[in-house]
């Protein structure tokens, strides 16, 4: 067994382990128990008692077999103790199966992406299905979530309880859709990987920068669908935009672990064999997709843009506006509109791309806005008003680690005009 240490830290590496644990065990759960709410029930209980257990005797070598089992005895209790409510004890347990052996790796993905598709049924919006899936397959916080979707906290809280309520409402089955429904699922589907992937790639709390379970969790489900799906433009698209952002994660980190910017990465330390890979199936999308442009090719064609640079002295910014320019046309988004304004900014400078801001109101209070607002200034020389909004970032949630680096940035430029 592995012994936690006595030290704070210890019960953050326990909590980082229980959250990144929970969502391979509740699929898995959710398959055994046929109820997504119970599910939910009997994993909060077991991982509470992981809280109390694991600091005193040590964290088990099989921590999800241990949560697996503990959660399954939890089910089969709250059925019990439900079903003596209603006299009918008899049958209660014939839901769970208690013993049934722990699934291996393979088998918990196809859990996974069966969770995945529940969560995507028509029967909710695109958007409903979104956020219940962030937070139940992905075990994102519901703050996270609001932030992937750039609602307010509590709209969010309201909206995942309508979704649960209207999933056991309408009786809607756990189980991978037949072929011929898996089209009217799947936009929910591709946006739920893709904003699991952003999670992972550019954390939005935390005092680390990337949560490297996400990005590999996202990668893997993009796989299995284009497995599942392997003619859609789409799952290509989502597939080859993933591999190129994930190319760079070696090098943005230092040796501390704080971010390294873009620009400033070294890169002969990018995952070449992942670059051709995404460059690959991006050369088969835009085949595919001539006439029809998809969002998720699109911003794949985006970062290609990045990749093949040599340096960042030599980014084609002229054809990454033009890319944005086609993005806007097919999936216009307050966030596509701010990462236009950025192009803009560098080809076409500071102040270009503070005009462009100006149209990106829907979010004045998303720290990636006021950071890049921040740093406009500071490159334009408004070193009071760069000050100023500075100020309201580190006010704003974000990342901590993202809040450091936009700090050293800004001081860096305004020195510059002292």
């Amino acid at each position: 067994m592995l012994r936690l240490p006595d030290q704070d830290g210890g019960s953050a590496a326990l909590a980082t382990l229980l959250r990144d644990e929970w969502p391979r065990v509740l699929a898995s759960l959710v398959r055994t128990t046929g109820s997504l709410q119970l599910a939910e029930d009997a994993l909060g209980d077991a991982v509470v008692r992981a809280f109390e257990v694991w600091p005193r005797d040590g964290v088990p070598d099989e921590p999800r077999a241990w949560l697996t089992v503990v959660a399954r005895r939890r089910a089969v209790d709250l059925l019990r103790r439900e079903a003596r409510r209603s006299e009918k004890e008899a049958g209660a347990g014939i839901f769970v199966n208690v013993d049934a052996p722990v699934p291996d790796a393979s088998e918990l993905r196809d859990d996974l992406l069966r969770l995945l598709f529940t969560c995507c049924h028509p029967a909710l919006t695109v958007e409903a299905q979104t956020a219940l899936a962030l937070r139940t397959l992905c075990g994102l916080s519901t703050a996270e979530v609001a932030s992937a979707l750039l609602v307010p906290e509590a709209t969010m809280a309201k909206r995942l309880v309508r979704a649960k309520r209207k999933i056991t409402d309408a009786g809607i089955p756990y189980r991978v859709p037949p072929v011929e429904e898996l089209p009217e699922r799947l936009h929910g589907v591709l946006t739920t990987v893709y904003l699991l992937f952003n999670e992972g790639y550019l954390a939005t709390s935390g005092d680390s920068p990337l949560r490297r379970q996400l990005t590999t969790e996202a990668n893997r489900l993009s796989a299995l669908l284009r497995e599942l799906l392997p003619d859609q433009v789409s799952v290509i698209g989502l597939e080859a935009l993933l591999r190129l952002h994930d190319a760079r994660t070696p090098a943005r980190l230092d040796a501390a672990g704080e971010p390294i910017r873009l620009s400033d990465q070294d890169r002969t330390l990018w995952n070449r064999s992942e670059i051709r890979a995404g460059l690959a199936l991006l050369g088969t999308a835009l085949r595919t997709s001539r006439d029809d442009p998809d969002p998720y090719v699109v911003q794949a064609a985006i970062a290609a843009c990045h990749d093949v640079a040599p340096t960042w002295a030599d980014t084609n910014w002229e054809a990454i506006v033009s890319w944005y320019d086609v993005l806007l046309r097919v999936a216009e988004t307050p966030v596509v509109r701010l990462n236009r304004a950025v192009a803009i900014a560098e080809l076409r400078g500071s102040a270009a791309g503070l005009r462009e801001l100006d149209g990106v109101g829907e979010l004045a209070d998303y720290f990636p806005l006021v950071a890049v607002r921040t740093e406009l200034l500071a490159r334009a020389g408004r070193a009071d008003e760069a000050r100023s909004s500075l100020a309201r970032a580190i006010d704003t949630p974000g990342n901590a680690a993202a809040k450091r680096d936009l700090s050293r940035r800004v001081h860096e430029l305004l020195r510059t005009y002292m």
